[in-house]
């Protein structure tokens, strides 16, 4: 907007109105001060974005009530007359309008070319609460919200130190959606950081309504299946990352913070691990490893037996999987395919169901419809089993929905044409692959590595006295882009 204010307050209003028309939620509010000297005065607010307790307390009671008689400027009216406790003084017609949009209040007064932005938010926002996705049975249980400020508040309260530093900025060509990069300084690796703000200079789209539409801008690899940025909704999660020296980005509008550089073990890392006995949250962790390798390779390992190496089952064993595919019209591949394309339509509608009828509905599809087939031979009974199990295992890891289905449905190709041979060169494949994966210029298998750094949390969780927190995602070597 290259328009600009004028000291006659008639056209700064009617410019306003030019700018907004056919908007009926901006509110235009004339009045004028007591006094020999009365000053004609403006207000220009997006109804429903302020606190209306707040423009009528501390804007108009205190102008209308002001017994003006000398002249004054506006930055006397701002600091005698009006009782807000922040404003700032604007002649940038575009700031004021999207400053407006956001909450806060216009102030324009006769005789000046500047207009006064003060701050009246008092928009309804969701409450802080658990978030569904990270539940846990012990530990902090409050959840990060769709404002951006509450957020950086919960931040803020982990982490009482002067070296947290917020740098804000706006993405989206129309929406002009405020963003927040968030970091320690001091522990922070300054390459990681340079690199986040380089990737977001170039963010150009004309919305940004959810953090993910910043991730697939930032994010290492965008072919890659697996995730190089990390997401949580809890402030707990987030203000750990910090202390170990990684950076958050907020994003206005979504309660998942953005979290770089992110390593593949943090994948089978739950908040709850840190406030358990360290014995049974290395239980945990392994369990939930040994959950991706079963997710992934179970039922690509029945396919090659029963397709190819049969003599490696025990006799009693072949004998029984035999007898349960007596009559199966279908090959062992596309049984097993149309069974794991069964379970992910379940899920799907599990997920989108209403609550009450999600039960019924795994009741139903699990029980009822899978029991029906195997009884008129559409599938075998030992395949139900074993994409049961994987299809389990697979829930464990929520953060790895993608990437399992995907590796699971490579491994089932890879078994089907060579057998044990092609689920090995596919385990080796997806081996090489993730350590050619970098986040910010940190290897994503980093602390996977027999050896490497950071051991004390990543197979297992070690007690507290062995964990070295600070600087341990730091990025030693980063590279050129």
């Amino acid at each position: 907007m290259e328009k600009s204010l004028t000291s006659s307050l008639e056209k700064n209003i009617k410019l306003f109105q030019e700018i907004f028309q056919g908007d009926s939620t901006i509110i235009c509010r004339r009045f004028v001060s007591a006094g020999t000297l009365p000053l004609e005065c403006c207000i220009f607010y997006c109804d429903g974005m302020v606190n209306n307790q707040i423009i009528n307390e501390n804007i108009l009671r205190p102008v209308t009530l002001w017994d003006r008689n000398q002249e004054s400027t506006l930055e006397d009216t701002l600091k005698t007359v009006l009782q807000i406790n922040e404003a700032k003084q604007s002649q940038d017609v575009s700031s004021m309008v999207r400053d407006m949009l956001y909450g806060d209040t216009l102030f324009l007064c006769q005789g000046s070319d500047r207009a006064l932005i003060l701050n009246t938010k008092g928009f309804s926002m969701r409450s802080i609460a658990e978030p569904q996705s990270e539940q846990v049975l012990r530990g902090p249980r409050e959840g990060f919200t769709e404002g951006i400020l509450m957020n950086i508040s919960m931040i803020r309260r982990k982490i009482r130190s002067p070296h947290l530093k917020f740098e804000f900025s706006q993405v989206g060509e129309e929406t002009k959606t405020t963003l927040c990069i968030c970091y320690v300084e001091g522990v922070v690796e300054p390459r990681v950081l340079e690199r986040l703000r380089s990737r977001l200079s170039k963010v150009k789209i004309d919305g940004v309504l959810d953090s993910n539409y910043v991730q697939e801008f930032i994010r290492d690899s965008p072919r890659s299946p697996f995730k190089t940025v990390g997401g949580t909704e809890k402030p707990d999660v987030v203000a750990a990352c910090l202390l170990e020296g990684r950076v958050a980005v907020l994003v206005d509008g979504s309660p998942v913070v953005l979290t770089m550089p992110y390593i593949f073990m943090e994948q089978f890392q739950s908040g709850e691990d840190y406030y358990v006995c360290w014995h049974f949250a290395a239980i945990s962790r392994l369990i939930r490893l040994a959950g991706f390798l079963f997710a992934i390779s179970v039922v690509p390992a029945y396919i090659a037996l029963i397709t190819y190496h049969r003599e490696m089952l025990p006799a009693p064993l072949l004998f029984s999987i035999s007898a349960a595919r007596e009559g199966v019209p279908f090959p062992t591949l596309l049984e097993g395919i149309g069974l794991l394309i069964a379970f992910e339509i379940l899920r799907e509608a599990g997920e989108r169901t209403p609550a009450g009828f999600g039960q019924t509905l795994s009741i139903v599809g699990g029980l009822v419809l899978g029991q029906a087939a195997v009884e008129a031979r559409f599938i075998s009974a030992p395949m139900v089993i074993v994409v049961a199990f994987s299809g389990i295992t697979g829930l464990m890891l929520p953060r790895l929905k993608g990437p399992v289905i995907w590796c699971r449905l490579g491994l089932i190709f890879l078994s089907a044409w060579l057998g044990l041979y092609g689920l090995f060169v596919g385990l080796l494949w997806l081996l090489l692959h993730l350590s050619t994966l970098h986040s910010f210029g940190v290897p994503v298998l980093r602390d996977a590595a027999p050896g490497g750094r950071g051991q004390e949390d990543s197979y297992f969780r070690t007690p507290w006295q062995k964990m070295r927190r600070a600087g341990r995602f730091i990025a030693e070597e980063t590279n050129e882009e």
